[in-house]
This record gives C-alpha cells, structure tokens and sequence, in this order.
C-alpha cells in the first residue's frame, strides 16, 4: 500500500511541472501527473523487486525524486511540439 505515496507524489510533482512549466496550451493537462505517477511507481517497483525493504530511505528518497524528471521532459515536449506546428504551418502555408 505505501506504493500509493509515491504515485500521489509523482502526481504532485507532475502538477506542480505542469503549472510551472512553460507552454501548458502545447500539451494536454493529465501529461505531467500521469508521467509523475508512472515515474515514481515504476521507481518504487523497481526497487522492491530488488530487495529494498520499505524501512530503508533510499526507497522513499528514489520514489519522491524521480519524478523530478517530469520538468525537462515537459519542457522538450513542449519544444518538440512548437517545432513540429511551426513545420506544419509552413508546409500548410498558413504562416
């Protein structure tokens, strides 16, 4: 069950990336907590089949700060989506 702590703080972080984070009309609102909640579940996951038991830090430190990565990947999202519409309206000739 303390799996669900580090879904809900990856769902947190991702909310937070994804109000923090420029270019919020590029992507869709449930992107950053889904990749947050993914993130810090696979994290957890991983680390129990290794053998971490839920007594040690290291797992609940692993699980809260992976998702941290949310930031940079909705931020090269973001870029790959303005390039690829800026790509489009020139093929279109909208632009």
């Amino acid at each position: 069950m303390q799996i669900l702590l580090a879904l809900i703080a990856g769902v947190a972080l991702g909310l937070t990336a994804h109000f923090t984070v420029g270019g919020r009309d590029t992507r869709g609102a449930a992107v950053g907590p889904l990749l947050g909640a993914v993130v810090g579940g696979l994290v957890w996951m991983a680390l129990t089949w290794a053998g971490v038991g839920i007594e040690s830090p290291w797992i609940w430190v692993a699980s809260f700060a992976a998702p941290l990565v949310v930031f940079p990947a909705l931020v090269a999202l973001t870029r790959v989506r303005l390039r690829h519409d800026a790509r489009e309206r020139a093929r279109l000739k909208l632009a």
